[in-house]
């Protein structure tokens, strides 16, 4: 047998999340930082907006709410997730899920008016190539926007990198090259404060303490956006 790749060990670590149910604990766990994000995007009634990496898909099912008119797909490379997030938008006309990872997203090109990504990009095998896969997606004029709690300038977050699978620990100005060389213009980088009041106690294994839960949320997610130049 062949060494297993980065994208497949990917996909056995989150479907072991799916199955232990941990793909419902993102929609509370990332909505205080993703509202905010959605806000600035000021989203049209038309958009057609795809979401890399979309767990169970509580995401998708938001914006499809927010364009009444156009529609929401997302897409994770877990099959289990992929099959969770169809299970919970039965009956659902409006959204769309496949299984497909960034820099192989199953769609045409100039598809999406927006794309966004919250806790994923981190993850993705190869982020150059996810952007570049990103940039063929988006319609001209369209724009990308990724959330991340795991990057460089937070340094509450370093010592995630042992419990997660493979990541890439990059600065917001690295994020932001990347979104340039894969040809998105008017690249921006902004903070997300995570307003969630912080217990007096932390027992969990992400932070040290109560008080370290406490900097990291002060210091906020990391917003990268961009857009792909009009024709």
């Amino acid at each position: 047998m062949g060494e297993v790749t980065r994208e497949e060990k990917l996909r056995l670590e989150f479907n072991r999340w799916a199955e232990a149910g941990k793909g419902q604990g993102m929609e509370q766990d990332h909505l205080p930082i993703t509202l905010p994000m959605l806000e600035r995007m000021q989203l049209r009634p038309d958009e057609v907006v795809l979401d890399v990496g979309c767990g169970i898909g509580w995401l998708v099912r938001l914006i499809a709410r927010l364009v009444p008119e156009g529609r929401a797909a997302g897409v994770d490379v877990s099959d289990e997730m992929i099959r969770q997030a169809r299970e919970f938008s039965k009956g659902n006309e409006h959204v769309r899920f496949e299984v497909g990872t960034a820099d192989h997203l199953p769609f045409p090109d100039e598809t999406f008016t927006r794309i966004v990504s919250i806790e994923s990009a981190y993850y993705w095998p190869d982020p150059a190539n996810g952007l570049r896969e990103i940039a063929r997606v988006t319609a001209p004029g369209g724009s990308a926007w990724i959330l991340i709690n795991y990057y460089r300038d937070n340094p509450e977050c370093h010592q995630w990198t042992p419990l997660l699978p493979p990541t890439y620990l990059l600065s917001a100005e690295e994020w932001a090259e990347l979104f340039r060389q894969a040809g998105f213009t008017d690249v921006h980088h902004d903070r997300i404060p995570d307003p969630t009041p912080t217990p007096d106690e932390y027992s969990g294994r992400w932070f040290r303490d109560a008080e370290q839960l406490r900097r990291f949320r002060a210091e906020g997610a990391l917003l990268v956006y961009g857009t792909k130049p009009a024709a």
